[in-house]
């Protein structure tokens, strides 16, 4: 693949801005055989292996990557938004790269893989792979996600019990069960859910009478938020990662 081709797939602009930051000396590619040596490359129409190409740009460091897997600590006071209404976007916590990745759909770049509300914060996975969104997203798959949950009122057995068996949403007469459930102390809930309702969480804690004051998504399947990754932090997801979401 021709490096101009390589750097537009991963969203570092047009082809012919590409081109420009090649020319201008601006790019460094990490050959293959030599990993730690990077080498100056002025040629845009320079072939390269693309697949475990490493490029640095701006003396920035970047993986070539067909696909775009990304975790996000999100951090409360954002919105999952393109087009925010109130708080600012989680798409301005990453580099314009991720977030202008061509894709054959309108939308360009990233997308968070679900929502999480402004005020709700922890683990996000964000992707411009559509296929993985939609497994992810989708209720057949029952993909387990774990929130720690800070009540208002001191948490009962009743309450946990009644999480477990089932409450009813205003919009869902079907009973909404948790697939697990645990007062971690008194105003500490931790509460797995498969499934992805409006609010969920907020709405079966009120339907047990008490209410959601702080709300912290801990992890998606066998994936865990990093403890080192601060609040606003991405960093991208090895193969390990993704084996470990459908764990």
């Amino acid at each position: 693949m021709q490096l101009q081709e390589v750097l537009y797939s991963q969203g570092f602009g047009t082809r012919r801005v590409c081109a420009g930051l090649i020319q201008q000396g601006l790019v460094h590619v990490f050959p293959l055989d030599a990993p730690d040596t990077p080498v100056l490359c002025t040629q845009a129409t320079a072939d390269f292996v693309a697949p475990g190409l490493r490029f640095q740009v701006q003396g920035v460091v970047w993986p070539y990557a067909e696909k775009a897997y990304i975790l996000l600590n999100k951090p409360s006071g954002t919105e999952c938004s393109q087009k925010p209404s109130t708080y600012p976007s989680i798409y301005t916590l990453l580099p314009s790269p991720l977030r202008l990745r061509p894709q054959k759909a309108a939308v360009q770049g990233v997308q968070a893989v679900g929502r999480l509300d402004q005020d709700t914060t922890g683990l996000l996975l964000l992707t411009d792979d559509g296929k993985f969104i939609h497994r992810m997203s989708s209720p057949k798959h029952h993909v387990a996600k774990v929130y720690e949950v800070t009540v208002k009122h001191a948490l009962t057995p009743i309450q946990v019990q009644r999480l477990l068996d089932g409450v009813v949403l205003d919009d869902d007469p079907k009973p909404v069960r948790a697939a697990a459930c645990e007062a971690v102390d008194d105003f500490h809930l931790r509460l797995t859910l498969t499934e992805g309702k409006y609010h969920q969480v907020k709405r079966m804690v009120a339907a047990v009478s008490n209410r959601v004051e702080g709300l912290h998504r801990s992890q998606i399947g066998g994936l865990r938020l990093p403890s080192d990754l601060a609040p606003g932090q991405w960093r991208w997801l090895s193969s390990e990662d993704l084996a470990s979401i459908a764990a």
